[in-house]
């Protein structure tokens, strides 16, 4: 059972996978395709997240990731 939920702005994302390997349970992957500004931007794999909240706090680009933890 999900926890968690991700959230990723494809747009602010950078794609340095910072995020991918702070990851505990490895659910954020980097896309195939490119953003506006050429880069592969990291995504959510749509389950899995515990909602811990790591990705957040590694991400070095302000508003790129979003967690939400959802209700038991």
């Amino acid at each position: 059972m999900d926890r968690g939920k991700v959230e990723i702005r494809q747009e602010e994302c950078k794609g340095c996978g910072l995020c991918m390997e702070a990851c505990p349970p490895a659910v954020l992957r980097i896309s195939e395709s490119l953003n506006s500004a050429g880069y592969h931007p990291a995504m959510y794999v749509g389950h899995g997240c515990t909602g811990c909240g790591i990705c957040f706090f590694v991400c070095p680009e302000p508003g790129a990731i979003c967690v939400f933890r959802l209700a038991a």
